[in-house]
């Protein structure tokens, strides 16, 4: 287990109009590793990604990255901790895909020159390197992940947090993602992905958090939490299918 680049400590969050949706949740996530947060919806997990983002302030409570506190830092997070949106039109507002990608780095202020050059190496690598001079309400629902994928890649955060990133994606792109991930966590890279697709987490996952009701219900290394039928009748999760094929008779 590498550093702990993000700590979570006795959070409480809650909406205006009342709704709480973190109730005390202590979490840490360790660098060079793939951290799954499981749980039903309204389990708390887009609101904790969020709060370790600093896009959203506890009431109570602190969350450390590299152990100072994210208020302190303040907009200089966003350089460390990037994140994707489950739905990419909250992440696309550009006129066009290539402006999309470049936002961050321009607003960090990078030559231009360096900001074609970053832009069109991610744009590669994603395999979006045709839609670049698109506008980004044009594209197919599996082309605007990509792009809201390639917008927080590009500037290369020491963390990223994905929200649902397979959530009613074809088989292909689940693949995609999968590939990224994990060839992503072997050059060191760090990922927090929060989801409900247990296979999936199975298949990523170095260590996972169980929320329910915006509290951390149970965690530990994917098998142990996905060997405790009780833990994953109260966060309403079933076996991986692997699990269950290496258990029958």
């Amino acid at each position: 287990m590498g550093e702990e680049l993000i700590t979570c400590l006795d959070v409480w969050f809650t909406y205006p109009g009342g709704v709480r949706a973190l109730k005390g949740l202590t979490c840490s996530v360790s660098e060079g590793e793939v951290t799954v947060l499981l749980g039903p919806n309204g389990a708390g997990k887009t609101t904790l990604l969020l709060v370790m983002a600093g896009l959203l302030e506890p009431e109570r409570g602190r969350v450390l990255f590299k152990g100072k506190d994210v208020r302190e830092l303040g907009p200089e997070v966003r350089k460390h901790i990037g994140v994707v949106f489950q739905d990419p039109d909250d992440q696309l507002f550009c006129p066009t895909v290539f402006d999309d990608v470049a936002f961050a780095l321009r607003q960090l202020g990078l030559p231009e020159a360096e900001v074609e050059a970053r832009v069109i190496e991610v744009a590669r690598e994603l395999g979006i390197e045709r839609l670049l001079n698109r506008p980004p309400f044009r594209l197919s629902y599996g082309e605007k992940r990509k792009v809201a994928l390639a917008t927080a890649l590009v500037y290369e955060p020491e963390v990223l947090l994905l929200d649902e990133p397979i959530a009613s994606l074809s088989p292909k792109y689940v693949a995609f993602v999968k590939e990224l991930l994990l060839g992503g966590r072997e050059q060191g890279k760090t990922f927090v992905v929060a989801t409900q697709d247990v296979d999936f987490a199975l298949e990523i996952a170095d260590y996972a958090y169980v929320l329910v009701d915006g509290r951390v219900e149970g965690e530990g290394e994917p098998y142990d939490v996905f060997s405790n039928p009780e833990l994953l009748e109260r966060a309403e999760l079933r076996a991986p299918r692997q699990l269950l094929i290496e258990r029958a008779p």
